[in-house]
């Protein structure tokens, strides 16, 4: 249930190992392509593997849900604007497939969830169907991937199942186990939607000490990526990256699941996500001032090169983007201003009118390295123009 960035690969991943799968989407565009074998995310080799498995009639798409074995959840968990989770979708792919279940069934939610939703679901779900209790397997297994190299790390990587009862973590781990390499580590459900939480918040808090340093080191005229490389030094010192922000479906979401169930007892993971986000607020305000220097000593608006939206490298993701972000804020501040946004992965936007960036880097005064993209490393470092460096380009790719 769910063909996104984590539901498709992982149908994929199970249909090339034999597994007959029926992934389901509400999106016709979604479902249409897949069918076609055409991918609608960025992802290196899985195109091909789609391919194959349509071909091979392991894989099909469908609008609606097909009675099957296994049933799998792995539909968006948003937060409400009052930084609330919304389990809504997760409920509601739950229940299309209700009318399907049957004794001897697999159940699994994979959507991170705020810690109690798998026995939400198993509530509505015996509630619905009381003469399904105690005879179907129910379970939370949640993945860990990163987008890049999600083929890869579906198979290898250790993965934490956790269902209501022992009977159920078995049956889970029975069918993870078809395309799974890595370590099945058993849990109870609690336990397994924590450590998901728990995961994405550690790796928060790690990005915000190093997004505080590089306000620190602004402030104090010290180069941070210097300081972070020279500290690294240390044999037990790992300081991660600064950058414009925190973003995409986990990391910049997940710890509000904790901090909405447990506010008094979560103060520095709520302290983390304030950090992370006022670093985007910051950045904007950066290029603000940037242009209004700009403008003061040339007496003329600049032209803008905003490059990237994606919330990290190489892929066309931009859930929760902190570039997305600030290049709204931009464009919302500077009236007259000619803001080029950039993006190479991804073809159009809604919103964004999107430049070649080659194209906005040669005309623009001001150059905003949002997102360290592999296609900017052919541009050299512009000495006579005005760059903002929010992703360690100048470091990494300066020729």
């Amino acid at each position: 249930m769910g063909l996104g960035y984590i539901g498709l690969p992982t149908a994929i991943v199970a249909a090339m190992h034999g597994i007959e799968v029926t992934g389901v989407d509400i999106n016709p565009q979604v479902v249409e392509m897949t069918n076609a074998g055409r991918l609608h995310i960025i992802e290196p080799g899985l195109e091909e593997m789609l391919r194959e498995a349509v071909k091979a009639g392991t894989l099909k798409a469908s609008a609606t849900p097909e009675t099957s074995d296994a049933y799998f959840m792995v539909v968006p968990t948003p937060f409400k604007g009052n930084h609330e989770p919304d389990v809504s979708y997760v409920e509601a792919a739950t229940r299309s497939v209700l009318p399907l279940l049957k004794a001897g069934d697999l159940y699994v939610i994979e959507s991170t969830s705020p810690v109690g939703t798998t026995e939400a679901m198993t509530h509505i779900i015996f509630t619905e169907r009381p003469e399904l209790k105690d005879k179907i397997y129910i379970a939370y297994c949640p993945e860990r991937v990163l987008p890049g190299n999600v083929i890869y790390e579906l198979v290898h990587n250790d993965r934490v199942i956790g269902g209501i009862n022992p009977e159920s973590t078995e049956k889970a781990i029975e069918f993870y186990s078809c395309f799974v390499q890595g370590t099945l580590h058993k849990t109870n459900c609690r336990t397994a939607e924590m450590c998901k939480l728990t995961e994405n918040s550690s790796r928060d808090i790690q990005i915000a000490f190093a997004n505080e340093l590089s306000l620190i080191c602004d402030k104090a005229g010290i180069n941070v990526w210097e300081l972070i490389a020279l500290a690294n030094k240390h044999p037990r010192v790992n300081i991660l990256q600064p950058g414009c922000g925190v973003g995409g479906h986990c990391i910049a979401v997940d710890p509000y699941f904790i901090t909405a169930d447990f506010p008094a007892e979560s103060r520095l993971i709520a302290d983390a996500r304030e950090i992370n986000n006022y670093k985007s607020f910051w950045c904007a305000e950066k290029v603000k001032n940037a242009i209004l220097e700009f403008e003061l000593k040339h007496h003329r608006k600049p032209t803008v090169a905003m490059m990237g939206l994606a919330f990290k490298p190489d892929i066309d993701d931009l859930r929760e983007s902190p570039a997305k972000y600030i290049v709204t804020k931009v464009m919302q501040s500077c009236d007259n201003a000619d803001i080029l946004v950039v993006e190479p992965n991804v073809k159009e936007h809604k919103v964004f009118k999107l430049t070649d960036y080659r194209e906005a880097y040669e005309q623009a005064d001001v150059v905003v390295f949002l997102t360290a993209h592999s296609p900017f490393r052919e541009l050299p470092w512009r000495e006579d123009k005005v760059m903002l460096d929010f992703c360690n380009y100048q470091l990494k790719y300066k020729q």
